[in-house]
């Protein structure tokens, strides 16, 4: 058993990281949630309130992370902390520079930045961020090791792929460039990319991200820097084919990458990436335009080291997926 903290954990994949932490019975879990401070150090849009009913196993502390006096006295003690700090509303990145800072001197020994997606941060420009985090922890240890951390990276979210059915039992699931209920897909022109086998990609389920995440809190040895979760890796031919073969016959539309650079995607449909957090029309359009530009020169292909220290788990690849969450669907 060990104490574990988790920063923004009202957020979406934190909950269903936190389920899977309390499927164990084996660790005390803080959840800790930020309020804003006069200096400006966290948007006051995303000021967090207590939840409504605390989740059963955990303890709820809210505070602010400019304090880190505050921070180092609730750290005391815990052996990981998880960070799921969203990016776009830390300023700077000071609210997560400042829980690490509060790490190193509570005498924390394992922490995961605000990573969960791929390691490639052109891939989005709300991703940048993460480079400076990166690179701030390497700092850290640049002389000795005094802070032992993963970057976890699960590449693209195949729950995806089952919109708009439930597949989580929190994270939201927009439909992105795969439409499978409508039988639809958007892919780029296959003259744009050469070869056409560029445009893979890493997909792992919500599911399969938390239960590594709950094993890796348990793994006895090091933690790798660079903490590649690989669930499949595919081509977005592949999935397409695979997408058909349980569904029927999909309209593709082929855009061009010109287009897409342009803020264009010439097809059929236009997918908005919906979620919660995301309230401009024009933002929530720029994802899955982003998402499939990136597709183009591999953006979203990730490593396995979580893969290779757990050699017994087994991932769910794409096709078990969609056969389970489409198979008999009309």
């Amino acid at each position: 058993m060990v104490k574990i903290a988790i920063a923004g954990g009202s957020g979406q994949l934190a909950r269903e990281v936190i389920d899977a932490l309390l499927a164990t019975n084996k660790h005390e879990i803080t959840i800790l949630s930020r309020r804003a401070s006069g200096g400006g150090l966290i948007s006051t849009m995303y000021s967090e309130a207590a939840p409504d009913e605390l989740i059963p196993g955990t303890t709820w502390v809210k505070l602010d992370f400019h304090n880190k006096e505050d921070l180092v006295k609730v750290l005391k003690g815990v052996h990981t902390v998880l960070s799921f700090i969203l990016n776009r509303f830390d300023i700077g990145n000071q609210a997560q520079k400042g829980l690490i800072d509060a790490c190193v001197e509570a005498g924390v020994r394992r922490f995961a930045p605000n990573e969960w997606s791929t390691s490639d941060v052109w891939a989005s420009e709300s991703y940048r961020p993460k480079l400076d985090v990166r690179e701030y922890l390497a700092s850290l240890n640049s002389a000795k090791k005094v802070l032992e951390y993963t970057l976890f990276q699960p590449g693209l979210f195949m729950n995806y792929l089952g919109a708009p059915l439930k597949t989580t039992n929190h994270v939201s699931t927009p439909k992105v460039q795969f439409d499978l209920e409508l039988r639809r897909a958007i892919i780029v022109a296959d003259e744009d990319v050469d070869p056409p086998e560029k445009q893979r990609l890493t997909l792992t389920t919500i599911q399969d991200i938390a239960n590594v995440v709950a094993k890796a809190v348990e793994f006895e040895g090091g933690w790798p820097v660079v903490g590649g979760i690989r669930g499949d890796e595919k081509t977005v031919r592949d999935v397409l084919e695979i997408a058909e073969r349980i569904r029927g016959p999909f309209t593709v539309d082929a855009v061009r990458i010109e287009d897409l650079k342009a803020g264009e995607v010439k097809a059929s449909w236009t997918p908005v990436f919906d979620h919660p957090s995301i309230t401009d029309i024009q933002v929530a359009q720029s994802i899955p335009r982003n998402l499939i530009l990136s597709n183009t020169w591999g953006a979203w292909v990730v490593s396995d080291e979580w893969n290779q220290l757990l050699p017994d788990y087994k991932f769910t690849s794409v096709e078990e997926f969609i056969k389970d969450t489409w198979g008999g669907q009309p």
